[in-house]
């Protein structure tokens, strides 16, 4: 019998693992996909780490809960870039720019001469930007694959093809972290679609995530190794999964030809497309049903706000006191 059995080896599950492990709480965990990534919504996450920029179309507590993820994730993962996020818009758009400044002093304006001195391929780009200096980003695939190696040398192993559900394990307690496919026991969760790409191109070179605030399609483009780079992503209300649109594709190659045109002989090497879990208010919460902790809602902030969230569930899974205060599930 294990002391706590996790559902789940997304990014949910995962740093939920991690926190439990460095407790010393015996930990077993089950994931129903294949492999590692394998029908995760965190496999084809942005993996930025930017609790202030967030602030743009986030409550404030995903900014405070985001502040200590740059942090764990240091603590656990190698390839933590901290050069700090770029936000740019067109001239005719500064106004998107000016809101956004407003909501803290954790950025500062960027014109046109500094953008080319910090990010030279941003040559045809003319537009004011804003740079919050000290947020981070990380690759998400390589940090899973970090937190599983993590978890093979404490001598924890994933069983992978065990599609179960709480009730089929025997454990003191379950961590539940199966994202949208618990839909059918959490009041109010819904799914949100997201599409992405991954293009390669020698042609343009990025040191930090880059935003694009748009009308209609804002984006933002992280670097990747092999001059690659991810290009998302879209918020679609829906549980649909199975098709990246083309009205998405175009909206999201526009914006990002509009910040440099290399991107338009860039190659499409990758597209993806699934369903991120939410609440109506698009902040992750626990709850509690018998001995059974979900532990889901991460919307689009998973590599954000899950080191927060695993926090708070190793937190009530050893104090009975927390545990009681977490809202039961019916």
């Amino acid at each position: 019998m294990s002391e706590v059995a996790i559902i789940g080896a997304g990014v949910a599950g995962l740093t939920c693992a991690c926190e439990l492990l460095d407790r010393g709480i015996g930990i077993s965990i089950y994931e129903q996909a294949g492999k590692l990534g394998e029908g995760s919504c965190s496999w084809f996450a942005g993996g930025m780490l930017a609790p202030y920029c967030e602030r743009d179309t986030a409550e404030h507590e995903v900014m405070q809960r985001g502040l200590l993820a740059a942090r764990w994730w240091q603590k656990h993962v190698t390839g933590v870039t901290q050069k700090g996020s770029l936000v740019l818009a067109l001239p005719r758009d500064r106004n998107e720019l000016e809101r956004l400044s407003r909501l803290g002093k954790q950025c500062r304006w960027i014109e046109t001469p500094e953008i080319l001195e910090i990010e030279p391929g941003l040559a045809d780009f003319s537009g004011p930007g804003l740079l919050f200096p000290d947020e981070a980003h990380l690759n998400p695939r390589n940090a899973l694959q970090d937190l599983a190696n993590y978890l093979k040398m404490r001598e924890v192993s994933i069983r992978f093809g065990q599609a179960v559900r709480p009730e089929d394990l025997d454990a003191k307690t379950v961590l539940d972290c199966r994202g949208h496919h618990s839909h059918d026991v959490l009041p109010g969760l819904r799914g949100v679609k997201g599409e992405m790409m991954i293009l390669q191109t020698e042609d343009i070179s990025l040191t930090r995530p880059v935003r694009l605030l748009h009308p209609r399609q804002p984006i933002y483009i992280v670097p990747r190794d092999d001059h690659q780079f991810m290009l998302g992503a879209t918020l679609i209300e829906s549980s649909e999964r199975a098709r990246f649109s083309v009205r998405s594709m175009l909206d999201l190659l526009h914006s990002a030809i509009l910040l440099s045109s290399s991107f338009g002989e860039a190659e499409i090497i990758e597209s993806g497309v699934d369903v991120r879990p939410a609440f109506n208010d698009n902040i992750p919460r626990l709850y509690r049903k018998d001995n059974v902790i979900f532990v889901n809602g991460l919307y689009r902030h998973g590599f954000l706000l899950g080191p927060a969230l695993a926090i708070q569930a190793a937190d009530a899974v050893i104090n009975p006191d927390q545990w009681e205060e977490l809202p039961q599930c019916a």
